[in-house]
């Protein structure tokens, strides 16, 4: 789990730090517990991160969910939730996930594993019992976020999407924007130093709406607790295992910290497996370690003597180190980096307070900026967005230090119970049974640091590999003896302390990084057709907003996409699971976005003057997804087609055409993708306007399940 683990030692570890809180009353001006009242200038602002905080939006943990959702609930559980909000003085910016974050796909594979099971779960439980499954499955339809997003907008709820690192822009729009607090449920925001930071798992509106609970985590008690600085939470977080530096990396380094004498020591090596300790009891071992340090800017000295029990790859690990303490720095300032944000109307830069208990609303008006500016890319942070240089007036937070920046399948393993997470002795104290859970190992190599681990795909062009846009790593879908992997040699690590305690047990821990680590294997694909910057500015400008899907954004500007697991029942083995029915469908969308009906049209002509064969341009779409029979570890390449009935306008035109032949044009491109381009479907006699998606999908279904009856769709 590694930092992700951190949020749950919180609740569990440290109950003073857990406050609840009313966000109404807070933004009616009164403190926790009762207190004086005084009239708010300006309304509370709060920033929620729709990732942690679906099933909230959604109205909670209904049964509703399993049939895909009920729409006409969640739509009135919003409107009750903007209701409150605006009657109680709050001003709510949601933010969507549109990144496609290929830095953090193996956890998003290792995720998507964990899905799987889960809806099978879920279908077993259904057909077997009869009843709505346990609230502890809940997993939430993937159109979920989307439909959430559209019925926010519909009530005139700000709404943004990220786009190339979620975290860090959430974390710097809730700085610079001059949010109140951040409603949120990740292990990086506590740890990035958010002076307000709030529950979005228990986030509970009642039913007279008079009432908007949560609870508020007071990190300067966490730090208080854990006897550790602030300054030294961007080391802490680098050593407790992330997306750039995985747990079982570290392994050898966490059981180091432990000793012989630990309970724990007997279980370091287990059925060929990597066994990890405990995550509370790697929280409070790392701690203890990090504030030991003596000087936490020394980033080459700190990695040495983390990995000077690693017998492979120890380059890579410190290099990896640097990456993550940069990448912990920036997030925790984020003034470093331009970022752009929508400035919502109301703007307060909140006052600096060292320890804050409660949350005290700020006074400090600012003029409206309104506005969304262009993005441009940034040497720290790729592909992030930019204010202007107002924005950089803002003071700097003084919580952290001055960091420098520094320029497959895997195997199971297994995390031991607690036992005696904490030293005798100590505060945290405490005794547990052993209880063994096993879990799924990660790993994380960012695509810049992986560049020597691309493989290509030989019987495509070799001009791919020599085109700036051939930047992913790839592989031979059948593994081809040509394919070279980044591997390093077979070695274990031997586990020992600082004073050689450890050579007595003759105990070895294998390091995940003697074999393949990377837990997913990527594939090259030829450049992408070039596309308009008109176009590319309205894709960006309306990804930005939340008004367009994201992955209409990824198709253009990245080539791929990530499709989650759906509840279906894969041991059905006559329908078609839902990735492979609608395949079909995004196919021709790719054609349409892409232009290629307009570009094989010139193909052709220029064959014919040439009096020769037409050369076609073929794209191919990297599709991540995991269903029956197909793994997430690697992506599926997907070609996109042109309609055979018409030639689609190009891109351009479709999208930015005002006049009415265009919007015909737009309509009937959407009905040539669902495959109903015919004149009845047009017709409102025949199919009335508000069931055409309706129709839609049935003739669609039917047809690719090989139904003639269009009865269904009448």
């Amino acid at each position: 789990m590694g930092v992700q683990g951190f949020q749950e030692y919180i609740e569990k570890h440290c109950p003073s730090a857990v406050v609840p809180v009313d966000l109404q009353k807070l933004a009616q001006g009164s403190m926790v517990g009762g207190g004086r009242q005084r009239p708010p200038q300006s309304p509370l602002r709060l920033l929620v991160d729709a990732e942690n905080c679906l099933h909230r939006l959604y109205g909670g943990f209904y049964t509703d969910w399993v049939c895909g959702g009920q729409w006409n609930h969640m739509l009135g559980y919003l409107a009750a939730l903007s209701k409150a909000c605006f009657n109680g003085n709050i001003e709510l910016l949601v933010c969507f996930n549109g990144a496609l974050e290929k830095g953090r796909l193996h956890e998003w594979v290792k995720r998507q594993v964990n899905e799987r099971q889960t809806a099978q779960q879920i279908i077993s439980h259904v057909q077997n019992k009869g009843t709505p499954p346990p609230k502890v499955w809940f997993l939430p339809p993937v159109c979920m976020a989307h439909c959430i997003r559209l019925a926010l907008l519909k009530f005139r709820v700000g709404v943004v999407q990220s786009m190339e690192d979620h975290h860090l822009e959430v974390i710097a729009l809730c700085r610079k924007s001059g949010f109140h607090g951040l409603v949120a449920y990740d292990s990086d925001y506590a740890l990035s130093n958010i002076p307000y930071y709030f529950s979005a798992h228990i986030l509970k509106l009642s039913r007279n709406g008079k009432s908007l609970t949560t609870s508020q985590y007071l990190m300067h008690e966490v730090a208080r607790q854990l006897d550790l600085s602030p300054n030294r939470f961007v080391i802490f977080a680098s050593l407790l295992g992330n997306h750039i530096l995985p747990d079982e990396d570290l392994a050898a380094f966490h059981w180091s910290l432990l000793g012989p004498e630990h309970p724990l020591a007997s279980l370091k090596v287990r059925a060929h497996q990597l066994v990890l300790p405990p995550c509370d009891v790697v929280i409070k071992a790392v701690a203890d370690y990090v504030r030991s340090i003596p000087d936490i800017t020394d980033l080459e000295t700190i990695g040495k003597d983390i990995f000077k029990h690693s017998q492979s790859c120890t380059d890579d690990k410190i290099i990896r180190f640097k990456k993550a303490a940069e990448y912990y720095s920036v997030a925790s300032k984020p003034q470093h980096f331009p970022l752009q944000l929508v400035r919502p109307k109301h703007t307060g830069v909140p006052t600096a307070v060292p320890s804050p208990k409660i949350l005290s609303i700020p006074q400090v008006p600012q003029p409206d900026k309104p506005g969304v500016q262009h993005s441009h890319p940034d040497a720290l942070v790729e592909g992030s967005l930019s204010v202007d240089s107002m924005e950089k007036s803002l003071r700097e937070q003084k919580s952290f230090s001055n960091i420098p920046h520094e320029g497959k399948s895997t195997l199971p393993f297994t995390r031991s119970s607690p036992v005696n997470p904490a030293q005798p002795g100590s505060p945290n104290h405490i005794e547990a049974p052993l209880v063994n859970a096993s879990s799924t190992s990660s790993s994380s190599e960012n695509d810049e640091s992986s560049a020597t681990t691309a493989n290509h795909i030989s019987d495509h062009k070799e001009g791919w590999q020599k085109n700036g846009h051939a930047s992913h790593s790839a592989k031979t879908p059948e593994g081809d003896e040509g394919v070279k992997t980044d591997l390093c040699e077979t070695a274990a690590v031997s586990l020992g302390s600082q004073d050689g305690d450890f050579h007595s047990l003759n105990a070895q821990i294998p390091s995940l990084l003697s074999m393949p680590t990377r837990n997913h294997m990527d594939i090259t694909i030829p450049p992408l057709p070039a596309v308009a910057p008109e176009v590319l500015r309205v894709a960006e400008h309306r990804h930005k907003q939340g008004l367009m899907y994201p992955y209409v954004y990824h198709i253009l500007t990245k080539g791929e996409i990530k499709l989650s697991v759906t509840i279906e029942d894969e041991a059905n083995k006559d329908l078609p699971s839902a990735v492979q029915l609608f395949r079909p469908i995004r196919q021709y969308v790719y054609g349409v976005l892409f232009s290629l009906a307009e570009a094989r049209k010139k193909a052709e002509r220029l064959a014919m003057r040439k009096n020769c064969l037409p050369e076609y341009t073929h794209v191919l779409i990297k599709e991540w997804a995991a269903y029956k029979g197909k793994s997430p570890h690697t992506p599926e390449l997907v070609e996109a087609l042109p309609f055979r009935e018409w030639t689609c306008p190009n891109l351009k035109k479709l999208w930015l055409g005002k006049a009415m032949e265009d919007k015909n044009r737009r309509m009937r491109a959407f009905l040539a993708c669902m495959r109903s381009d015919t004149p009845a479907m047009l017709n409102p006699d025949n199919v009335p306007t508000p069931l055409l998606v309706l129709c839609c999908v049935l003739r669609l279904t039917t047809l690719t399940l090989g139904e003639s009856s269009w009865q269904l769709c009448s």
